[in-house]
């Protein structure tokens, strides 16, 4: 005899009452932000700017640049937080009552809107027509501000965005229980981003009249190396968010997209941090990324009492980029790139299966390899180059324009097609599961052993996954995620080796990946008055189809919306995305320009500096 789950919270968009608590609170929010713009540039308040100038005291770079890197710190830091606790309440708990039910939810929305004002901050600080910069955007006749604040402040309000999106997204199409949902995206996407931004607008304060004017102490130029290297570490960070589904074990796409994700992200930021920052660089992007990540794992499940996560590990990666920058190559930057793509789409890779098949939920098997590797070299031979291109628009030695954009428009169409490669999946026709299942469990907490028999030669030798998955059952004194691999008894039948808990709030299934096929067969879910759903009980011995897994894991979304529909929104999605990732590239190019027309094609030491300089 199961026990009764908890009455499921509502399905589809927020209750009004918390829309509207949440629209009155950011009209309240953003209209105080705007008086404080206004009385700073008219000079009707003026500890705005003290604080600028305080912070320039300390670490010598003006305030419409020290102060948003403060601002971005602090709220990169609280918006990973919560997110990864977000994903860790949804995989063990399932859907919120509505968006201020979800403590996580407040950590975001102060991490993102905290991100906004940096970026508005370092647009509003410069005023009196004081130029920020050399590569400073006019506004106004007398009103001009760094092109990298105006791209900090589009990331975070792009961000920002997806929040009330999420809401419109939800009655529309259901609530996508998924970390890859379009809207989703948005809100991880622009705080990722952001980041490039920090290290951009570093850059413009070297050419201001406030750091000329500098008198350099050995403290500020150590906190001004450690920020920049910090903030290529951020990069990592923020590139790396994507694959979280596959840190917390419940990834609900093909595993070929992991080691495809991950050698981007370390491509990008480690080619990046080693050519512009200098030695050791690299090393110290990838160490900032396992404490910053290892701290806030250890948060969210130890401290919160939430599902475990693991995370990449790209030391690896590094060092392999730190040995390549000792050669030749490092003179020639997008050979460089090149090169340093393809040492970590293949070298490093090697390197994080060792750490995945470690301690990830579930190894990297033979079924991925080759298809893996076609899809993970040319995308981190393509982020190499755009790291590359990256740190050449730092030191103002951008290549043609026709060849930046052939570099960036040919990485996101190659990277574009590798995902939607990695995201076709297929279901078998008129395939079954027949399962025996064995109550191990207590009636207070019921647990089944399983064994599994499926149609012959419908599995082969090798499937990346034939696994049992329990999730969103969680409580106060329980994880809400429990998958173990499937142990192989004969051809076509396998055995668990450990229970999986039914009944409750837990949504139990059979979860099979071989080669395109991803399939799954519900062994317990739960009734759920909200979306209309029966029970589907887990009984002694059953024979269930394979259905397309998105149709168990993401119960409460809505399959049968008009495809029209979907498509417009999600070309909305996609055109936001496109044009932000339109902002950065202009960004780097007018900020590459500037230098350039400056003649300052390096930094003023006439090399970059170094953690070891």
């Amino acid at each position: 005899m199961f026990i009764a789950a908890t009455e499921p919270p509502p399905a589809g968009g927020a209750a009004l009452d918390q829309v509207i608590g949440l629209t009155a609170g950011a009209a309240i929010v953003t209209a105080g932000l705007l008086w404080i713009a206004w009385a700073h540039r008219t000079h009707r308040i003026e500890w705005f700017q003290a604080a600028g100038e305080r912070l320039r005291e300390r670490t010598d770079e003006p305030g419409w640049s020290s102060i948003p890197t403060l601002f971005v710190a602090s709220s990169l830091i609280v918006a990973l937080l919560g997110f990864l606790w977000d994903v860790s309440l949804h995989a063990g708990r399932g859907r919120d009552a509505g968006p201020l039910a979800n403590p996580a939810h407040y950590l975001i929305l102060y991490g993102l809107f905290a991100l906004f004002v940096a970026g508005m901050s370092a647009v509003v600080y410069p005023r009196d027509g004081a130029k920020p910069g050399i590569a400073s955007v006019r506004i106004t006749r007398n009103w001009y501000a760094p092109v990298s604040g105006i791209f900090i402040a589009a990331c975070g309000l792009y961000a920002l965005i997806g929040f009330p999106l999420d809401d419109v997204w939800h009655r529309l199409f259901g609530q996508d229980v998924t970390l890859w949902g379009p809207t989703h995206l948005m809100l991880i996407g622009g705080a990722g981003l952001s980041t490039a931004g920090i290290i951009l607008l570093h850059r413009e304060a070297e050419f201001s009249e406030e750091w000329r004017q500098r008198v350099p102490s050995e403290g500020s130029e150590i906190f001004h190396k450690i920020a920049l290297a910090s903030a290529f570490g951020g990069l990592l960070i923020g590139l790396s968010v994507f694959q979280a589904e596959f840190d917390f074990g419940v990834a609900q796409f093909r595993m070929v997209l992991e080691p495809m994700m991950i050698a981007a992200a370390g491509a990008i930021a480690l080619v990046a941090a080693r050519l512009y920052g200098g030695v050791g660089v690299a090393l110290y992007t990838a160490f900032f990324f396992v404490i910053v990540r290892g701290i806030v794992s250890f948060v969210v499940t130890d401290v919160f009492g939430q599902a475990h996560h693991v995370f990449p590990l790209y030391l690896g990666s590094a060092v392999i980029i730190e040995l390549l920058a000792l050669s030749r190559l490092k003179d020639k930057p997008l050979v460089f790139g090149a090169v340093g793509g393809l040492v970590i789409g293949t070298v490093g890779t090697v390197i994080e299966k060792l750490w995945n098949d470690l301690v990830f939920p579930f190894p990297w098997p033979q079924d991925i390899w080759l298809e893996g590797l076609a899809m993970t070299l040319p995308v981190a031979i393509g982020a190499g180059l755009c790291g590359a291109l990256f740190s050449m628009g730092l030191r103002g030695q951008l290549p043609s324009p026709n060849v930046g954009r052939a570099i960036v428009v040919g990485s996101i169409l190659v990277t574009g097609a590798a995902a939607a490669n990695g995201l076709y999946a297929t279901v078998p026709d008129d395939a079954a599961a027949t399962i025996t299942t064995t109550q191990v469990g207590t009636d207070a907490q019921p647990e089944i052993m399983a064994k599994v028999s499926v149609p012959a030669d419908l599995i082969d030798d090798n499937p990346t996954w034939v696994q049992l998955t329990a999730w969103q059952g969680g409580s106060d004194d329980k994880k809400g995620i429990v998958t173990h691999q499937l142990q192989r008894t004969g051809d076509n039948t396998w055995e668990s080796t450990q229970p999986v808990p039914v009944g409750g709030n837990w949504k139990t299934l059979l979860r099979v990946q071989d080669g395109r096929m991803l399939a799954g067969v519900p062994i317990f879910m739960p009734a759920d008055a909200p979306l209309d759903a029966e029970e589907v009980p887990a009984e002694p011995q059953f024979t269930r189809d394979f259905v397309p897994e998105i149709e168990i894991l993401q119960r409460e979304r809505e399959f049968d919306a008009p495809a029209w529909m979907w498509g417009v929104a999600n070309l909305i999605v996609l055109l936001c995305s496109i044009a932000i990732l339109a902002g950065i590239s202009v960004a780097v190019g007018r900020v590459s320009r500037s230098i350039s027309a400056h003649g300052a094609g390096q930094k003023q030491s006439g090399d970059a500096p170094t953690l070891t300089s």
